[in-house]
């Protein structure tokens, strides 16, 4: 059962294109960490970006990325999937992964409806590198 779920963790991290990439590098130069201070807040009712707030219902974000998928240590409540996840999270991922978060990780157990607009989505990004990069 672990090697299907690498196997299709590699696969998911494989439909990520090239130019999910470059849109959202375009996306980031117009982007605003306050804005995505905004759309982060529905978020908020789950995860925390700042390391010294701990766990909530969502597992804490702080240094997300660049982080294999569900090891967080001390947080529990992570999908069978992502419990046997190998895949990092990166900044491009993620921002794939929000626009349609159950065709990408339908054993999600996260709530949200994801962030249809690519802007916004952009926008989180950038408020969550500089966010969760702080501690």
């Amino acid at each position: 059962m672990r090697s299907l779920v690498a196997l299709l963790a590699v696969i998911v991290l494989l439909q990520v294109p090239a130019a999910v990439a470059d849109e959202l590098q375009a996306r980031l130069a117009l982007s605003s960490v306050d804005r995505g201070r905004v759309v982060f807040g529905p978020c908020r009712t789950c995860h925390y970006p700042d390391a010294f707030m701990g766990h909530n219902t969502g597992p804490n974000l702080s240094g997300i990325f660049g982080r294999v998928a569900g090891k967080q240590p001390g947080f529990d409540g992570y999908s069978t999937y992502f419990r046997s996840a190998e895949f990092v999270w990166t900044p491009q991922l993620m921002f794939e992964w929000l626009e349609d978060r159950m065709a990408m990780f339908p054993e999600s157990r996260m709530m949200s409806r994801g962030v249809p607009d690519p802007q916004d989505r952009a926008d989180l990004i950038a408020y969550l590198i500089q966010a969760t990069n702080r501690d």
